[in-house]
């Protein structure tokens, strides 16, 4: 699949109105969000744990930060590859149709992230992710529990908690095609 990006006004979404400007973020960042899609509309998701955390558990999107220099596809490719195990090229990347600004809390810090979130479907219905978790930063060593192959329509009517916190209401707009310019995210605190 060759898709090219969607052309946004912007590197990165504008602050939105309910983003003040005294927030005081320790880290500013843009980061990629991956949609994994299997053949049987399975999306792949970390059940992640912090205690110390409110909410403590929530299912995660794979993905992080953009490194210097990095394009939102590199850091999609990057991320998979050490978050997940997988291999994808850079044209298995969908186009950012949607894209997003949040902020949360962990104890001891404040992070905004504008993010660009993509679609890769693989090939394979639900491939063995994880085996070898020799690249995932301290803190994914911490937080992740397990990884979970979601059906589409579980995610739509689980009572869990998700990062995005819109995933379940904007999933299926997304799959889609539809473009997303989501609002501000207050995720947690």
């Amino acid at each position: 699949m060759t898709t090219q990006p969607v052309s946004w006004p912007g590197d990165v979404p504008e602050p939105v109105p309910d983003y003040p400007a005294d927030l005081a973020p320790d880290l500013e960042r843009r980061a990629v969000r991956v949609v994994l899609l299997d053949p049987d509309d399975r999306v792949l998701l970390f059940r992640t744990r912090v205690p110390e955390s409110d909410p403590s558990d929530w299912y995660d999107l794979p993905g992080g930060g953009l490194d210097p220099g990095e394009t939102y596809v590199d850091a999609a490719v990057r991320e998979i590859r050490e978050e997940t195990g997988l291999r994808i090229e850079p044209a298995e990347v969908g186009p950012a149709t949607w894209r997003r600004s949040v902020t949360w809390v962990r104890p001891g810090h404040r992070r905004v992230q504008h993010e660009f979130v993509v679609l890769v479907r693989v090939a394979e219905r639900a491939p063995a992710v994880c085996e070898d978790r020799s690249l995932w930063t301290a803190d994914e060593l911490a937080e992740y529990q397990e990884a979970v192959w979601w059906p589409v329509d579980e995610i739509r009517a689980a009572p869990a908690r998700f990062y995005p916190g819109r995933l379940p209401e904007l999933l299926p707009r997304f799959l889609a095609g539809e473009l997303i310019d989501e609002p501000f995210e207050w995720w947690n605190g």
